[in-house]
């Protein structure tokens, strides 16, 4: 009998041993294809940004993206990873109520030298940790491409380069340490819930970019000596439009790495969760996206009928409805993204009329939008947890505009600060006579188009 029970008792042993193994090895897999799906936002935004410059900058605007995810890689690697599990409580970098954070925690496996670096690189022991840092790197790159189509055609590459490890590798990733980390204090102590990010990336990126462009100001040729603007049409709407629809592809692995897969030791507990523990599941997330970027299509396409600013109203109805993706009944997503989409140009337009030449509305649709939605998830979201657990803060229509504020100074302040350092010391724009010849001529050594392009013939009247 008791040679029976022993082998049973091993039997299950190994069936256990077998059923972690395999969640394990799903865990792992999903995060690793998160992280080409968020690739294909970065090729997105290449054919966006290029096909938005006109034909004499398209190379030199795609160089730019290149190497933001060139830069930005290494740069979460050394220290961007670190300073989200170190200033979740605050620059006190003191451990939170959850015992994930602090410097003391941060150092322990968030450095790529010393003890820590058992963590950061290959390690059989660990299958976990460099494909979910992998994802978040690529959240880290994406906030970079998204400041980089607002300021084309006239910024010089290197201060692009340095701005986007400033804010791929520090502003964002300190504001996801506050409003996404569970010991972030923006979460405890304001109820801060922004499941997929529309403050802490888009609003961040997008207010980052306004500082840039403050200091970096509009293109030659942009405003009339009246204040009045022209229109400066990129030279292929076409790839333009194809590039926001790879973006808009590449969202769903965006949103999907947000989700936190159950049953693990790291887990929220057996199943989907959010980054904050709240109970969530892939099919909240299929509900909501595909209802949002319908929203926002029509909604921009009502008050606009411009095939660019319909495929931007795509994007700014997802990220209106990002951070209450995990709450929202599909049919209330569609009508907050329709809304976004339908203030989508108006609003540009606005931030026109102060002078800033923001070349694909990055501010609009990431900064504007992104605070939108943070601010809606308080008014229809509110009461509802915000963090698992016992006695855990809950959404209010107060926290939502508290983290929305704090998200907006963290991106404009360091965006804003940045850029006049860079200016101040000559490494921000280039020379006029540059811009006017085309930054293709003069700083890249290819062609876009050595045989030349065909221009289309004018509408009918």
């Amino acid at each position: 009998m008791e040679e029976q029970l022993a082998e049973l008792a091993a039997q299950v042993a190994a069936i256990e041993a077998k059923g972690n193994m395999t969640n394990t090895m799903f865990a792992e897999t999903y995060y690793y294809l998160t992280i080409p799906l968020m690739i294909i936002i970065h090729a997105g935004f290449l054919a966006y940004e290029m096909g938005a410059s006109r034909a004499k900058n398209a190379l030199s605007s795609g160089v730019k993206n290149i190497l933001a995810i060139a830069f930005v890689i290494p740069a979460f690697y050394f220290f961007g990873w670190w300073v989200y599990w170190a200033f979740p409580t605050g620059f006190g970098l003191t451990e939170g109520p959850n015992g994930i954070s602090g410097a003391a925690y941060a150092n322990s496996f968030a450095f790529g030298w010393g003890d820590a670096a058992a963590a950061m690189g290959p390690n059989l022991d660990d299958q976990i940790s460099g494909v979910f840092w992998g994802a978040f790197t690529l959240f880290a790159a994406t906030t970079a491409s998204i400041m980089s189509g607002a300021v084309i055609e006239r910024i010089q590459t290197v201060g692009f380069v340095i701005l986007a490890v400033i804010l791929g590798g520090f502003s964002w990733t300190l504001a996801a340490a506050w409003g996404w980390h569970a010991d972030g204090w923006l979460v405890q102590q304001w109820g801060v819930h922004d499941f997929g990010a529309a403050g802490l990336v888009h609003a961040v990126a997008g207010f980052f970019a306004l500082g840039v462009l403050i200091n970096l100001g509009p293109r030659v040729g942009k405003f009339n000596a009246d204040g009045t603007a022209n229109h400066i049409p990129g030279h292929n709407l076409p790839l333009t439009a194809m590039g926001l629809m790879l973006i808009i592809v590449g969202f769903w692995g965006f949103l999907m790495a947000c989700l936190v897969v159950g049953g693990e030791a790291w887990s929220w507990g057996a199943n989907f969760a959010t980054i904050y523990g709240t109970p969530t599941n892939l099919g909240a997330l299929s509900f909501n996206i595909l209802m949002s970027v319908a929203g926002g299509i029509i909604g921009a396409w009502l008050g606009t009928r411009d095939p660019f600013w319909m495929m931007s109203g795509a994007l700014a109805g997802i990220i209106s409805v990002a951070s209450g993706l995990d709450i929202y009944w599909p049919a209330l997503a569609f009508i907050i993204a329709f809304g976004a989409g339908l203030i989508l140009k108006p609003a540009a337009t606005v931030l026109e009329k102060f002078g800033i030449d923001d070349a694909v509305g990055a501010v609009t649709v990431h900064g504007t939008i992104g605070l939108y939605g943070m601010i809606l998830l308080g008014v229809f979201g509110s009461g509802y947890p915000a963090l698992l657990g016992e006695g855990a803060p809950t959404v209010s229509l107060v926290g939502q505009i508290v983290g929305a504020a704090v998200f907006l100074a963290i991106g404009l302040s360091t965006g804003y600060v940045s850029a006049l350092i860079l200016k101040l010391l000559g490494m921000l724009r280039v020379p006029e006579a540059a811009e006017v010849a085309g930054l293709d001529t003069v700083k890249v050594p290819a062609q876009a188009y050595p045989e030349g392009i065909a221009a289309s013939p004018p509408a009918a009247s």
